[in-house]
């Protein structure tokens, strides 16, 4: 009888250890398919020879001569806010959480980025919006999400966002949130940190 228990309760063990493994697989290939998404994306968009993402946020960017003939809204006030996301050992974060903003009104708004690690990276932002009716109303004369940077180890930057908020926009919509979600992707960055790892192994 006690030579049954033990051998059902190490089976039970056993099983409780395949499912948990299990688990674990199932977690790590989620995060993976999320963190190589976008690179998967920027790889489809490069194949065709295009960027996407680059591309449809210079759409919503506006000139500085439209905006100077903007009205602005001082009726009304929208609150901002910011947020950064880094898929990466790294440190991205705005200078500000928020601000009021009238419509029209030309509003700057810093965003810090550090390279925490000891390798060249090449990163770019890609920026959403909530809710999404507020997306074709805020432009961007200057962003850089336009571009990729490559920063060096232990490098700092700050970045400027230019934006106006089109007096056009929907008078229920009371807050808009821009996020940022900066991704490392290939380019020089990693064709430098190649060269560092591979000149390291040599010495």
């Amino acid at each position: 009888m006690k030579t049954s228990s033990w051998t059902f309760a190490a089976a039970l063990r056993r099983d409780n250890r395949q499912l948990v493994g299990k688990l674990l697989v199932v977690v790590g290939l989620m995060f993976g398919f999320g963190y190589a998404l976008v690179p998967m994306y920027r790889a489809i968009c490069t194949a065709i020879g295009i960027n996407v993402l680059s591309l449809s946020e210079r759409q919503h960017a506006v000139r500085a001569e439209d905006v100077k003939n903007t009205q602005i809204d001082l009726s009304r006030s929208i609150s901002v806010e910011f947020d950064a996301n880094a898929r990466g050992p790294w440190e991205f974060k705005p200078a500000v959480a928020h601000l009021a903003v009238h419509p029209g009104e030309l509003t700057t708004v810093m965003y810090e980025f550090s390279n925490t690690q000891n390798r060249v990276m090449t990163a770019q932002a890609i920026p959403s919006y909530a809710p999404k009716q507020a997306t074709p109303y805020f432009n961007k004369l200057e962003c850089f999400c336009f571009n990729e940077y490559t920063l060096q180890p232990g490098e700092a930057k700050r970045w400027p966002v230019v934006f106006v908020i089109d007096p056009k926009l929907p008078a229920d919509v009371k807050t808009i949130t821009l996020s940022y979600t900066f991704f490392e992707v290939a380019g020089k960055g990693g064709k430098q940190a190649l060269q560092v790892v591979t000149s390291g192994s040599r010495s």
